[in-house]
């Protein structure tokens, strides 16, 4: 049996603005050279892949142009059907049976984590092919080592419920077992709700509770800052005063 190629993780960049700036700071040199040998790829989205590529290039030339690679791009299981979308990581990983190197990318930040690539990758081994997690940035991890929060007990949530009602139950359940634990609860929005979560923070939690907002990490408006429930409630009084934050990528995680 021919050898398998190996399915490598490569991490992308946490936003689009000075892309080729940011390369240094958040991509090793190891990452971007790999990462430039690579010709198949299956991507969770093809213009933010070719936009990260495009700024490798101008670093480590590529070893083809964007335009000859095979790019694959995969959402999700769910996601994929629900657009009538039939193809299966099988399908997508062909290229590893026939002994080639392939690339995964998520839209932003490390693949498998809050990322549809994890399915590619439990295909990739239910092939038989080496899997290879490579070094780049990433938003929930950055977002504890800079939270002052406990790094030894946490727990990643996804998304929290949209239902307001739902939200607020959850929340106050996710204090509960941190206070329990003292375990660091971690999750993210879609950042067009962003104020909406921190409102449902500030009227659901405990006033000594410690909340953390990571906001638009690794690029030039980074915000991180963890202060009490009772002092955010000072800083952002009403929905109003929290617009700043709007549609902007936040990590929120909290201690009780």
């Amino acid at each position: 049996m021919a050898k398998l190629g190996t399915l490598y993780l490569v991490p992308n960049t946490l936003g689009d603005d000075a892309r080729i700036e940011q390369l240094p700071w958040v991509l090793p040199s190891e990452t971007m050279t790999q990462a430039a040998k690579l010709q198949h790829w299956i991507v969770e989205d093809a213009k933010t892949a070719r936009a990260l590529l495009k700024a490798i290039d101008s670093v480590t030339p590529l070893s083809c142009s964007i335009q000859e690679m095979q790019m694959g791009e995969w959402r999700g299981a769910a996601r994929n059907a629900k657009y009538g979308d039939a193809v299966k990581p099988s399908d997508l990983l062909k290229p590893l049976l026939a002994g080639n190197d392939m690339g995964l990318m998520s839209e932003a930040g490390v693949p498998g984590v809050a990322d549809p690539g994890a399915e590619l990758v439990l295909a990739a081994y239910q092939l038989g092919a080496v899997v290879k997690p490579l070094v780049g940035p990433s938003s929930i991890l950055l977002g504890l080592m800079g939270s002052g929060l406990n790094g030894q007990r946490f727990a990643f949530q996804g998304y929290l419920p949209h239902d307001t009602h739902e939200r607020s139950a959850k929340l106050k359940q996710l204090e509960a077992e941190s206070r329990k634990l003292q375990q660091t609860q971690i999750w993210i929005e879609t950042p067009y709700r962003n104020t909406a979560m921190l409102m449902a923070c500030l009227n659901s939690l405990s006033p000594q509770t410690l909340l953390c907002l990571g906001i638009d990490l690794t690029l030039q408006s980074e915000m991180l800052a963890t202060l009490s429930i009772a002092d955010w409630k000072k800083r952002y009084p009403n929905e109003a005063a929290c617009a700043p934050l709007q549609n902007r990528p936040t990590v929120f995680l909290l201690l009780a």
